[in-house]
Parts: C-alpha cells; sequence; structure tokens
C-alpha cells in the first residue's frame, strides 16, 4: 500500500509482569457489517496470558476486532498506534523480556488481488458475501527486510510463515493466527517431555497466498483448492536439529522415514486431546526426491487425519 510505513517503537519499560497476565480477549465486533466473531481456538487462546497455553508466545496480533489489544496499543505507544499498523516493542522493566504488539494491515487494503506490489490473490469463493463476514483473514502482517527475524515465539520468527514466492519482492504481507504458532509451541515442549531433544522444528511451508496455492491445486500438485495454508492457521513442519533440511531420525532406528514422523504427530493428539480449542487437521507425508517425510499441522476448529504408515 503506497505510504504505508512498518512504523516499529520501543515500549519505554512500561510492560510489567502483570501485564504479561492481562486477557487479551477479542471483541465480537462485526467484520463488513456482519455478527461474526473470532474462531473458538482464538477467543480461548486469547483470554489466556499473553505469553499463550505455551508461555512461549513472544507477540500478539491486534486489530480493531480485538479491543484488548487496541487498547494496551494505545496505553503504551500512544493514540496513533491504535491506528497505524506496525510492530510496536515493549519491554518488561523487571525481566527485560521482549514483547511484540502486530497491529494488521486492514484486509480491504488488498487492491486487485494485490497489497503494494506483493501478489496474493484471490480466495476461494471470496465472492459471496457470506464468505466476507465468516471467512475473510482479520488482516495482515506486513514483512520488510528489517523486521522479518522478529519473534513470534520461542522458536518461530515472522519469516518462518512467509510464502515461498517473490523472494525479491519486499514488503511481504502474511496471514497467521497466533494459535497456530502456539501449539506449535506445545508441540516442541511435548516432544521434549517424551525425551525427543528438539532444539529446532522447520517450518516448510506456512502462509500461502492464494495465487501460489492454486498452481499447486490438483493431483499433480497435492493442494486442496480450501487449503488451511491461505488461512495463517497451518503448517507443515519436521523436527531438524542438525537443519541439514530434513526430519531428524527421531526413533534413532537409523533410517528417515514416516515412522520419525509418527512421533510428531503422536504429540499432536496428546497436545488436543488437553487442550480441544486447538483441534485441527494433522497428516502425515512421505519423503520424495523434493522433500523428506513430514507432517501437517493447523488450527481448523474440528478434527482431521490422513496419511498412514
Amino acid at each position: 500500500m503506497k505510504g504505508l510505513t512498518f512504523g516499529t517503537r520501543a515500549g519505554s519499560a512500561l510492560l510489567v509482569l502483570a501485564t504479561l497476565a492481562l486477557p487479551l480477549r477479542p471483541a465480537a465486533a462485526s467484520v463488513a457489517g456482519g455478527g461474526d466473531s473470532l474462531p473458538a481456538s482464538d477467543r480461548a487462546i486469547l483470554s489466556d496470558t499473553l505469553a499463550g497455553r505455551s508461555g512461549k508466545l513472544k507477540a500478539r496480533l491486534v486489530s480493531p476486532r480485538r479491543t484488548g489489544g487496541i487498547r494496551i496499543l494505545r496505553d503504551l505507544f500512544g493514540e496513533s498506534a491504535a491506528t497505524r499498523p506496525g510492530i510496536y516493542q515493549a519491554t518488561d522493566s523487571v525481566s527485560g523480556r521482549r514483547f511484540a504488539f502486530i497491529n494488521l494491515l486492514p484486509f480491504q487494503a488488498r487492491e486487485r488481488g494485490k497489497v503494494g506490489t506483493y501478489r496474493i490473490g484471490f480466495w476461494p469463493g471470496e465472492s459471496r458475501v457470506s464468505w466476507m463476514r465468516d471467512k475473510s483473514p482479520e488482516g495482515f502482517i506486513q514483512v520488510t527486510t528489517e523486521n522479518q527475524d522478529t519473534p513470534l515465539s520461542d522458536h518461530f520468527r515472522l519469516r518462518d510463515f512467509l510464502n515461498k514466492d517473490q523472494e525479491a519482492t519486499w514488503p511481504k504481507y502474511l496471514v497467521l493466527r497466533e494459535a497456530l504458532v502456539d501449539k506449535l509451541e506445545l508441540l516442541i515442549t511435548d516432544l521434549q517431555r517424551r525425551g525427543y531433544a528438539v532444539s529446532h522444528m522447520q517450518v516448510m511451508s506456512g502462509f500461502r497466498t492464494p495465487q501460489y496455492n492454486v498452481k499447486g491445486v490438483g493431483p499433480k500438485g497435492g493442494r486442496a483448492m480450501d487449503s488451511r495454508h491461505q488461512y495463517g492457521d497451518a503448517a507443515d513442519v519436521f523436527v531438524d536439529n542438525d537443519r541439514d533440511g530434513a526430519m531428524d531420525d527421531l526413533n534413532r532406528d537409523g533410517r528417515v522415514d514416516l515412522r520419525d514422523a509418527k512421533i510428531v504427530l503422536e504429540s499432536v493428539e496428546r497436545i488436543e486431546r488437553d487442550h480441544p480449542d486447538l483441534i485441527g487437521g494433522a497428516g502425515l507425508y512421505r519423503a520424495t526426491s523434493a522433500h523428506g517425510p513430514f507432517v501437517h499441522v493447523d488450527v481448523r476448529g474440528q478434527r482431521a487425519r490422513w496419511g498412514r504408515i
């Protein structure tokens, strides 16, 4: 969007430990005149602490749908922060911990399938009025070369979830739900508790713009037209502690195969049992010539499973 800058301001040590326990409840405000509220998974996570169920979130999304977040932006950074999209950093004066409030660029800023020079495309069913009310993304995170390494949590940064094309185009725009990031952090914690020394979980595919996703729809590409990746609540992941670009040998049988991915899936099952509000899809994918085995994880709000050993 021409003339839009992604303002980053440092909080003046105003974020104290008590603030990190402050609920950020979403507003029941409507979108495009409808009565839509946030999905159940977001309502649950935002009624918890800022650090999420995992205790590892380092950023929260803010938009007019979330009155608590707008109030915090206004209190910490002034009136202009409540209306200007950007990443606003605050610091806990006691622990020195940094926390980011990300004010989203409104979804309506997209024009003719693009935001600025960045190609987004059009979502399936977007022409219907009901789609705008029920399924339209809350807004876009504007990602620049300067802010792409902003931590979202202990293990994930903004750049981890970016769409994989348009490498030379900046700024980029990202749709993401923090419920997904929280679930991935819970996944790492569960694996660690089970004895797997997970230090790095690779996001092979996070957000996909509709214009990128449609290129792989069909038997050849293997993507679904209504892929959850387009809504910012899905990620294809694998454990990659040695950073060689492939799943690690988690079961230590001397091979990297679908059995290692199944270990990750078993942790997903435990997380959804303990946190029903984070329920979603999960699928196993075998290795191909292009990639190793991986697991799809999402927070769509209903259980779905696919792929077998």
